[in-house]
């Protein structure tokens, strides 16, 4: 059983912090340390916490939003879950991972930059991922991009690790590439990614592939992600979508995006 943690959130208004930005501090064994919500090695090394972080205190409910789109997607098109091979980039210590599997994925292989994310993974879900690489998608090794394309997926998922630089518009951009032309993505962005006046990266990117040949939108739902540390409630999209056409390599190029 997961040992249970003390979590103090601040009492100032961190509201004022940027999502990416925002601490707690955890208190062990009479030690205070400070960590970000992004200092996932941290987190990671520690048995459960993320769990009681983010799905306990803060209600996190993404991964079974998101794969509840997927599966309504693929009903929509008479396709089962279960032949589905998916590739789950930023997959951390197996969250979404658990409910793909939970679902009937036939194969499954989970992608993070972080050994912390693989170990955790493999520590507390054992069983859920065929495969775990530790890469860099911005660079993969030719030898890497042979072996994970030997998995033949058809199916993207990314949760909770996109836009705040985590993965790099080149890396979910170099993983869309490693999917079959008509294979699926399934994802969520903050809200504000849709905004054109939002002009990061990622927000681009997911602009013009929405508005692009190349993917057809099945479900996009504006739901609750989380909630903030002072209970205010945190939404996002999620996206399900299908692709139509082989992407260019020099998509990014062509529209500007870094």
């Amino acid at each position: 059983m997961s040992q249970h943690y003390r979590i103090q959130f601040p009492p100032d208004n961190s509201e004022q912090l940027q999502q990416d930005e925002v601490f707690f501090t955890l208190v062990e064994d009479n030690h205070a340390t400070r960590l970000r919500f992004h200092d996932y090695a941290e987190i990671y090394r520690r048995p459960g916490l993320y769990e009681q972080l983010f799905y306990e205190r803060l209600r996190c409910n993404s991964p079974e939003k998101v794969a509840e789109l997927l599966q309504g997607a693929l009903d929509t098109v008479r396709e089962p879950i279960s032949e589905l091979r998916v590739i789950d980039l930023g997959a951390g210590n197996g969250m979404m991972g658990e409910v793909l599997k939970r679902n009937g994925v036939a194969r499954l292989v989970g992608v993070d930059l972080i050994p912390e994310a693989r170990d955790a993974a493999y520590r507390d879900r054992s069983t859920v991922y065929d495969d775990y690489y530790v890469e860099d998608l911005t660079e993969l090794a030719s030898q890497t991009e042979t072996e994970l394309r030997e998995w033949r997926f058809d199916c993207l998922t990314c949760v909770a690790a996109l836009g705040f630089g985590d993965i790099p518009p080149r890396a979910f951009f170099n993983a869309m590439k490693l999917v079959r032309t008509d294979g699926w993505l399934a994802f969520n962005i903050k809200v504000s990614f849709l905004d054109h006046a939002e002009q990061t990266g990622f927000s681009k990117l997911v602009r013009e592939l929405i508005f692009s040949k190349y993917l057809d939108i099945y479900h996009l739902e504006l739901y609750r992600h989380r909630l903030s540390m002072e209970g205010t409630q945190l939404f996002y999209y999620g996206l399900v979508g299908r692709m139509t056409d082989s992407i260019p390599d020099d998509f990014l190029e062509q529209h500007g995006i870094d």
